[in-house]
């Protein structure tokens, strides 16, 4: 079985020998990666508006065919944007010469209606007249909104919206539902006017349409998408914050010549549609400890302002210590990663306790990047850079980690087939796979290019007793070399291994490479079959959706004489 971790990256050509020996140990092997983030490409510049329309019908052409080849927030709109305008528009094509439609100018406000959520989060209101598509964020389908047009993307018909207020609310709108007073303005968070259950079907169409508009598999390929895996947690699940600010102005004087007590700039998160940052005192998404070392983050940079001489992103990062009560269970559900150094003075100073039957919880909000952070997946420990990456949802962890070892074996396993005893976990971070899944396999392999995540996973192991598990550094420079994703992929059909979890935070190029394995390689005689797809909402209330996908190896039917 191959068990596959991705991000917005992807994994290229796997060039470490250690990764190339753990995959030959057999073909009837597990392997979990996770993919760096991919990169969205630069933004075009669109040129003036020409009156002739067939000219700029050639370039809206041009640029929605460029515009399709990533699978990055850009494209996934695109897809949205052109879908509502072939169901609005049978024919684009006119007879003759047709002036060019004239736009709202830039900063204009406008009333429309929401035709539908596309999967970045963002309402489309579809103009007849026009043949054009607004925008339009935070939002619902049915809803009628006054919006400003900010603006106009010239060749992909389609232009961008501020939103400023609901006229008319649609069906599935609940504004009571909202807990964040930023909301509508902050860029984190899109969908908390919606009732969590609209929410999950909505990530469920996310992942459909994933599939149906950059896979190119036809339909009867890709299994029917499961219901979304729900969070626990839809608010205060964050562990994890990075609120930013920028470069503090210059110090000013009074008439008098005195010096005034420089101003403190705005610390939060981007505005939506906008590159500056908006003032964020709270935060309802992180957890009670992330939102109280934001409050003391604010207060000791405003004390300290006069210290910066550049903008600087802040960290908040949740810290969960066990100690043990004189109970009989107390051993098994408390342990300590070997040699870890306190964390004080490398946290806000908050604390917050929790009484277990068997433990005492503190929880602490780390602020130093290099510090390391510990936390707890049931009773596996994992010791993490601060900085570096770990999932941010504690809450969801349990579930999803144990859902993907109900998927490491097919179901009803063959007992004549030679049993799966191999777990090759490629881009492992910290361990959370190679040690979750371990106690499945005879030996579990995790391998990273960061070396300081394989300290620390090799810390995860020993604190967890898990002697078969072993981590081995990568050539950061050959994982990250360019364009070798293709190539990685025809690694994977190369080696054949017998199943595949495939997990990725970027469902758009999931589809995209799972099509690849389904197409296979004929002849080498391997391909894989999907046997399932599902959603996991590790992020409640934004319009992100990580998904899981689980192929099985085949072989091509043979052909007839």
């Amino acid at each position: 079985m191959l068990a596959v971790r991705l991000s917005f990256w992807r994994l290229p050509s796997l060039g470490s020998q250690a990764l190339r020996s753990a995959i030959r140990i057999q073909q009837n092997s597990t392997i979990a990666y996770n993919y760096p983030p991919k990169r969205s490409p630069p933004p075009h510049h669109p040129p003036k508006m020409n009156n002739q329309r067939k000219l700029i019908d050639r370039k809206r052409k041009k640029a929605r065919v460029e515009k399709s080849k990533s699978g990055g927030h850009d494209e996934v709109l695109l897809a949205d944007v052109n879908k509502l305008l072939r169901s609005k528009s049978a024919d684009e094509e006119t007879n003759g010469e047709k002036p060019a439609p004239t736009l709202p100018e830039k900063f204009t406000e406008i009333d429309v209606t929401i035709s539908m959520l596309s999967s970045t989060g963002d309402g489309l209101a579809y103009d007849e007249d026009l043949n054009h598509v607004f925008v339009v964020p935070f939002t619902v389908p049915g809803d009628k909104a006054r919006v400003k047009v900010v603006r106009h993307e010239w060749e992909y018909n389609y232009s961008m919206t501020d939103f400023l207020s609901v006229i008319e609310a649609g069906p599935t709108r609940d504004d009571s539902l909202i807990k964040c007073g930023y909301f509508s303005q902050c860029s984190g968070c899109q969908l908390q006017m919606m009732s969590y259950e609209d929410q999950l079907a909505h990530k469920r169409r996310i992942v459909e349409k994933a599939y149906a508009n950059f896979s190119g598999l036809v339909p009867h390929l890709v299994p029917a998408i499961e219901e979304t895996f729900p969070s626990p947690l839809q608010f205060g699940y964050r562990t994890k914050l990075t609120p930013h600010f920028a470069q503090p102005s210059k110090p000013k004087t009074d008439e008098a010549g005195n010096q005034l007590p420089r101003e403190v700039p705005a610390i939060g998160f981007t505005y939506k549609n906008r590159k500056m940052d908006m003032d964020i005192e709270d935060c309802p998404l992180g957890t009670d400890i992330v939102r109280r070392g934001l409050k003391s983050e604010r207060k000791r940079v405003a004390e300290n302002i006069a210290s910066y001489r550049k903008g600087a992103t802040l960290l908040m990062r949740e810290n969960t210590t066990r100690i043990a009560k004189d109970t009989p269970d107390a051993k098994s559900k408390v342990k300590y990663i070997p040699g870890l150094a306190p964390i004080k003075g490398s946290d806000s100073g908050d604390l917050i306790k929790i009484e277990e039957e068997d433990y005492t919880v503190e929880k602490r909000c780390v602020t130093d990047n290099n510090a390391t952070s510990v936390e707890y997946i049931d009773d596996y420990i994992f010791s993490n850079k601060a900085g570096g990456f770990f999932q941010n949802n504690n809450s969801i962890l349990s579930g999803f980690t144990e859902y993907i070892r109900s998927k490491a074996f097919p179901p009803g396993n063959d007992q004549a087939a030679q049993p799966i005893k191999y777990l090759l976990d490629a881009y492992s971070g910290s361990g959370l796979f190679t040690i979750t899944l371990s106690p499945l396999f005879k030996s579990s392999l995790g391998v990273d290019v960061a070396g300081d995540s394989i300290v620390c996973a090799r810390d995860n192991a020993r604190a967890n007793n898990l002697p078969n598990t072993g981590f081995a550094a990568a050539d950061a420079a050959v994982l990250f070399k360019d364009g070798c994703s293709e190539d990685f992929l025809q690694q994977l059909l190369d080696y054949g291994p017998r199943r595949v979890v495939y997990v990725s935070c970027n469902v758009h190029t999931q589809a995209r490479d799972v099509a690849v394995m389904v197409q296979g390689d004929e002849k080498r005689n391997i391909r894989y079959e999907i046997e399932s797809i599902r959603g996991f909402d590790f992020f409640p209330q934004t319009g992100h959706v990580e998904g899981v996908a689980i192929l099985n190896r085949a072989t091509f039917p043979a052909k007839s004489e």
